[in-house]
């Protein structure tokens, strides 16, 4: 899981123009830049990103087979809208799952990679403080991100990112409604069983983290507020 705005100007030249442009695609879906229910269109991409149509509809190929993105009639392509059902499956993945990269990463991390942990989520709280969604969004995903990699689990990395790619647009709407005040942040307790390398308590400290986050837009859902009027 690639950690947002890690990248070097210099690392970037390197890598592919279609690589590029799937990655800023990645992450306009992971953080809510493109709404839920909104529309996609080749030219609009085109516009955003300075790229060509090859590399965009690659983009969109990609995108569409992790579950970012959804073709409907006409050639249409939009931000899927999350269903309470999808929600429930959605929860029940990353109970299973992240729980489980959260635990094994405490027989690999380092106490350097820690001290990275505990510095993102000084920046995480900077981020509620200011009252900064964007911020906090990034910051939260960085969080998790590293984490995860310390695990040495591709495996189930791979299905970590797909579904956090399914439930970031909606995580927005919702964190941008509530404001970030009253946003789940685990990670303090994660980051004092990681010191005590107390694989189970660190996993648990993740599990409540991520349900919380998770019931937010379940919540949102079940009280019929509809999405498209909660963007800003």
């Amino acid at each position: 899981m690639t950690l947002a705005g890690e990248q070097t100007k210099e690392s970037t030249a390197r890598v592919p123009v279609h690589q590029q442009v799937y990655a800023q695609l990645r992450e306009a879906v992971l953080f809510g830049e493109l709404a839920p229910g909104q529309a996609v269109t080749i030219q609009g991409l085109i516009e955003r990103t300075g790229a060509g149509m090859t590399p965009i509809r690659e983009a969109i190929r990609r995108l569409t087979s992790e579950g970012a993105l959804e073709f409907r009639g006409n050639r249409r392509v939009v931000v899927p809208l999350l269903t309470v059902d999808a929600i429930d499956d959605l929860i029940f993945l990353r109970e299973s799952v992240e729980t489980r990269l959260a635990e094994q990463a405490v027989a690999h991390i380092s106490a350097r990679q820690i001290a990275r942990l505990e510095q993102i989520d000084s920046r995480l709280d900077e981020a509620i403080t200011r009252g900064d969604v964007s911020a906090y969004l990034r910051r939260n995903y960085d969080f998790h991100a590293l984490l995860y990699e310390a695990a040495e689990a591709p495996i189930l990395l791979d299905v970590a990112n797909s579904v956090w790619l399914r439930f970031g647009p909606s995580m927005r709407v919702v964190c941008g409604r509530m404001g970030t005040q009253n946003l789940p942040d685990n990670h303090k307790t994660a980051l004092e069983a990681l010191h005590k390398k107390d694989a189970a308590a660190v996993g648990e400290a993740i599990r409540q983290d991520v349900t919380q986050g998770m019931e937010e837009i379940r919540d949102a859902l079940r009280e019929g507020t509809g999405f498209a009027e909660m963007i800003d």
